[in-house]
Parts: structure tokens; sequence; C-alpha cells
């Protein structure tokens, strides 16, 4: 989604205008004019500018009360006014009620693209100012991914290629398996590793509230919307939106989603103004979203544009031959300094259980045996000794069956607090109490 730069001209000599509008649409630019300050006020109503160009004197509303009651609609408009040789005292008057700069009629195209260029490049600045604020910061130095095998790097060399195109990318995967250090390596790897990256989960948020702080919204838009507040999708301008287990959100809300993959604009809530972003979508599921379809909970349409390129992040059962790299990872960072070493018995039991809560359920054993074992050897009783014995990793089981017992033994540790369980499954509480009721699980 590639940003269209919008460009609003005000002048009631339409010969003037019109040649305006030709040359800027040549140029690239996306020009709507007006003859009115009447006419251009309901035009900033409806939708947003980057720029605007405004002639001083017009009948009616003229430039200067014009670029007042513009900016009240948009502070960061950015305004060129122009005036005749008799009226460039108003015209630097004007700057001081923020018109970026004014240029004398007739005005030397040239100059014009030149001033439009350096008034776009502030408004960039401004947004990113603005936007910083909204940023969910984010540790890039701890997004690494470990593992040599055949799986992880066909993984990887698919997200390399990916990340120099602006499609949108769906990465589906099991919880745990590290779909957020795919979507990580995309941005980092993109032409937009400068720009933020923004996550939300889907899952995680009512409907309302998740459209609130994926859109913003206006001040008054509802009970409690005291401020105006700008949305992650404006947040992640110019740069990359994750939207993480994108298969739990509303159908209603998918609609809007849709729109705006398609269009790159959308609607603060309460607002009646289209607004434009370049904005780059990747989506995560660990469902099956071709399932979700067929059974009508999720839009085949938007699947189908969400779909554009698809990355299947492959379980730890399929990519055993990495637990050695992950195990050593894992004990150099949470260490603290303090050397441990799996004993061979350890390991051997590491590379024995199917892990079907994949590299986070593997880290959250590691971190058992670092708490439990003495000296400098962590013992396969310090990984597993709190496991019942008809739980001992070698046994086999059915995927669901681990799955269960695994949700199972999670409520367990954490007082069947679902909030947390959910959190440290890496799933929603919807899907938490949807497994909850499959399994029929009871505290």
């Amino acid at each position: 989604m590639k940003e269209t730069i919008k460009v609003l001209v005000v002048d009631d000599e339409e010969n003037f205008r019109d040649l305006l509008i030709q040359r800027l649409t040549r140029k690239g630019y996306e020009v709507k004019g007006a003859a009115t300050g009447e006419e251009a006020l309901q035009f900033l109503k409806e939708e947003t500018f980057h720029l605007a160009i405004f002639d001083i004197k017009m009948p009616g509303i003229d430039g200067i009360e014009l670029l007042q009651r513009a900016r009240q609609l948009d502070e960061n408009l950015q305004v060129i006014i122009l005036t005749g040789h008799g009226t460039i005292e108003s015209a630097i008057g004007a700057m001081k009620l923020g018109a970026y700069d004014y240029l004398t009629k007739p005005c030397n195209l040239a100059e014009l693209e030149i001033t439009l260029q350096k008034a776009y490049e502030k408004r960039q600045l401004l947004e990113e100012n603005l936007g910083m604020k909204e940023v969910l910061l984010r540790d890039r130095s701890s997004k690494v991914i470990v593992g040599k095998s055949k799986a992880i790097t066909r993984v990887l060399e698919l997200a390399k290629k990916v990340a120099a195109s602006d499609s949108p990318v769906l990465i589906e995967g099991e919880s745990g398996t590290g779909k957020e250090l795919i979507v990580n390596a995309i941005h980092q790897w993109s032409s937009r590793a400068q720009q933020p990256l923004i996550a939300i989960n889907s899952g995680a948020l009512p409907a309302q509230l998740l459209e609130s702080e994926l859109f913003g919204y206006e001040k008054g838009a509802f009970t409690g919307a005291i401020t105006t507040k700008i949305g992650l999708i404006e947040s992640a301008h110019r740069g990359t939106l994750f939207l993480d287990e994108i298969g739990e959100m509303e159908l209603g809300l998918q609609v809007k989603l849709l729109r705006f993959l398609e269009t790159g604009e959308f609607r603060r809530v309460g607002d009646i103004r289209l607004r434009k972003v370049d904005v780059r979508v990747i989506a995560a599921t660990n469902r099956n979203l071709e399932e979700e379809v067929a059974k009508g909970n999720f839009r085949e349409d938007l699947y189908y544009r969400l779909n554009v390129i698809k990355i299947r992040v492959p379980p730890l059962r399929e990519r055993k031959e990495d637990i050695p790299l992950l195990v050593e990872y894992f004990l150099q960072k949470a260490g603290n300094g303090v050397k441990k070493e799996l004993t061979p018995e350890a390991l051997q039991a590491l590379m024995s259980y199917d892990y079907p809560g994949n590299v986070r359920e593997l880290f959250n054993i590691l971190e058992r045996g670092l708490l439990l074992s003495t000296g400098d050897k962590i013992q396969k009783e310090d990984l597993f000794g709190c496991l019942p014995r008809e739980e001992a990793p070698k046994k086999i089981y059915t995927l669901e069956e681990m799955e269960k017992r695994y949700i199972k033994q999670v409520l367990e540790a954490v007082q069947w607090n679902k909030t947390k369980a959910a959190e440290l499954l890496g799933i929603s509480v919807r899907n938490l109490y949807r497994k909850i009721e499959e399994y029929q699980l009871k505290k």
C-alpha cells in the first residue's frame, strides 16, 4: 500500500486551478480542486489531504479563514498560500497561523513542486513524532530465530523473499512455534525496517474495543472518548502492522479490515473523513482458516486477501534437531552468568518429548530446570520431576490428548486463572474457554 500524496487546490480562478491540477496529477499527486472555501471545507470534512494550496483572495471564505478552519480539522495539514504582490503582508500573517509557506502569483510551477515536497516531508516528521507516542515499544534485539533444520531454514528463506514486497502475508502455525519471530524477521529484512512494527492480538479484545484500537476514534465518538486517539493503523504508517490471532476476529470487524486492505483507507470511529496510510499487513493464526471459512467463522474474501503469501511455521516436533541449539541459546540467555548444562539423560528426555506447546513449552521446561537444579548440571528430574509419572515424556499420546493434558497442567499451575493461563499458552481467553469446553476440563 504505497502512499499517494493527496493535495487540495482551492482557487476561484478556474483556468489557473485546472492548470495546477493537471500539472500535479502528471507528477503523481492525487489532486482535488475546489472553487470556494465553502466547497473546500466540505472536502476536508469528508477525507484527509496531506497538502493544500489556498488562494488568499476568494469570495466568501478567504484563504486566511480557510487556513484556520482547515487546521482545526487536521492540525498536520500543510498549507501553501498563493498571494498577489499586494497581499504579501497577509500571507506572512498566514504563516504565523500555521501555513507552511507562501508563493506569489503567478507562481513558478517548479518552485511550487519543490515547496510541496518539503511540506510533505514536514508532515511526515509530524506524523512520526505523533505516532511514536502510540507505538508499542518492542525489544528487537531479543527476536532471535534459533535453528538450522531444513524445516526452519525453508521458512527463513521464504521470509527473506517476501520481505521485499508489500503484499499481505499470512503466517500459520501452532501456539508457541515462534510466529512473531518470523513477523519481526520479515519487518527487519524489509525496506520498512526503520519504521514502526505494531502488533495487536485480535482475540484479546472485544470487537468494539479492537476496532477503536485499530482505527482510532474521535473525541466524543462514544462514552469515555474524552480525547481524540489515533489507532494502531495510523501508528504503523510506513511500517508494518501485525495482526496476531486473526482467526479470532469477529465477522463485523473483518468487513472493515478487508476494506482497509483493499484501499488503504479507513475512518476513525466517530469520524466521517477517509484517511489513507501506507502499511504492510502481516497476519498470524494458530487455526486452519480454510476450515474456519467452511464453518462460516471467517470471511472467504478476507482469507484470500490475506493469503497472498502463506508461511507455515513448523511445530517443534518436526524440527527436533534444533532442540540442542535452542537449549544452548536459552541457557546462555537465562542463566544470568551462571553456567549450567544438561546431563545426557536430560537432553535425551527433551529429544523424546513431542512438545504440544512447542518452543514456548521447551523454554518453560528449561526454566523449571534452572530453578530446581543444584550445581552446574541439570538432571532429567529437574526438568520433568514435577509431572506425574504417567505423563513422563517417553510415553506416547495423541496430539489431542497431549494438548488436553498440557492445558490442564497450565490451568492447575495458575490456580485456574484463565487470563494467566491463556497468556502462558499463547492463545486468547476466548479460545481457552473453547478448549476447556471441548476437552470437558474441570477445576
